[in-house]
């Protein structure tokens, strides 16, 4: 794809009309920024702003087998969610790395999958490979469906997106859950560490939806201020914190994953269930308040090992630098990152850093 034309989202024009610098992101043209990242960023964190994602691919897996396939396929257990309830998890390979993580919510007719767009391909052919080799899901069905997805974050979201449109429920709708309102998805999930919501609906329908957004003062923020502050709230980033090459296990997910029922088969258990307790990598934060700049692929050094930065940037609330990185289980306290060939001092932390607004690291 990357070597195709980028593809756009139904609102290409209206990030050129606010001034878009736009970027070929996973085979998309997507705006980076629309003039300052950190006030799109800061916005976000202060009042409320929203982002395109349509990007990201919507799998909607219906009939009889789409309950026990996707019990096999992901890692955390889909038979723990009601109507339009809606669960996070992995996908692994059979060795236990990561193939995608996504967001799968429960609908009238099945499920509702929404998958990064770097991955797309690679889960579609995953989910045809298992749904054709056994015949207990021979008769689920899956379609992609050409949707448009517009995030509105921060303090503000429900306030503002209550201010263009009256949506029953909304202000008693629980994280990670989602109501329908006409051919809307309402999720009350996001990529921010801030409240807010992330609406999957018909791509005619998004530009006003978004036009009326940008009226009443939603500031619209691009790919940079997504990623400083999906890292300031701890969120991975698949390609970066996760990949088929690591475990969940060492990428700060443990959590996600659902052990029992003992007799679920979902594939990858196999792999990853020895490392229960036992992995000797974690996924955790580092931050620095010496200058420079904590990069994915800094080398970090530690009284328990060596470890690599895995996602790294300048931080606009806390203004100073903070990393996830990949360490040694029982590294602690301060640890040294090698920049440019210089040994630089910083803390090993807990992440998240900043959460719903506030900072949570001394």
């Amino acid at each position: 794809m990357s070597s195709q034309t980028p593809l756009q989202t139904p609102l290409y024009e209206q990030h050129l009309l606010a001034g878009g610098k736009m970027v070929d992101f996973a085979g998309w043209s997507m705006p980076v920024n629309y003039g300052s990242q950190i006030e799109e960023h800061l916005a976000v964190r202060t009042t409320a702003g929203m982002f395109d994602v349509s990007h990201m691919t919507v799998i909607d897996v219906t009939g009889e087998g789409a309950k026990p396939f996707l019990q096999r396929l992901l890692a955390n257990d889909v038979d723990k969610l009601v109507l339009y309830g809606a669960l996070y998890s992995a996908m692994l390979n059979q060795h236990g790395g990561v193939i995608d993580d996504l967001i799968v919510y429960q609908m009238p007719t099945g499920y509702r999958c929404v998958v990064n767009a770097s991955t797309r391909d690679k889960v579609l052919a995953w989910f045809n490979q298992h749904a054709k080799s056994d015949t207990k899901y021979s008769n689920v069905q899956y379609v992609e469906q050409d949707l448009a997805m517009i995030a509105i974050q921060g303090p503000l979201a429900l306030s503002k997106l209550s201010e263009i449109e009256a949506i029953a429920g909304i202000d008693a709708l629980k994280p990670f859950s989602a109501l329908m309102h006409n051919d809307w998805l309402i999720g009350r999930t996001g990529y921010t560490g801030e409240d807010g919501v992330e609406i999957i609906l018909p791509g005619d329908q998004s530009v006003h939806l978004w036009a009326r957004l940008v009226a009443i003062g939603v500031l619209p923020a691009g790919l940079g201020a997504r990623d400083t502050l999906r890292l300031e709230a701890g969120l991975n980033l698949y390609g970066q914190d996760l990949d088929e090459e690591t475990s969940p296990l060492a990428s700060n997910i443990g959590w996600t994953i659902a052990w029992q029922p003992q007799q679920r088969v979902f594939i990858g258990r196999e792999a990853i269930e020895p490392q229960r307790g036992k992995c000797p990598m974690k996924l955790t934060g580092l931050m620095m308040r010496d200058k420079g700049i904590l990069r994915h692929g800094q080398k970090v050094i530690t009284q328990a090992g060596a470890g690599v930065i895995t996602s790294g940037t300048y931080s606009p609330t806390l203004e100073y630098s903070i990393a996830l990185a990949r360490i040694p289980k029982a590294a602690s306290g301060k640890c040294q990152v090698d920049i440019r060939g210089k040994l630089k001092t910083v803390d090993i932390v807990k992440p998240p850093f900043v959460r719903n607004g506030k900072i949570l690291v001394a």
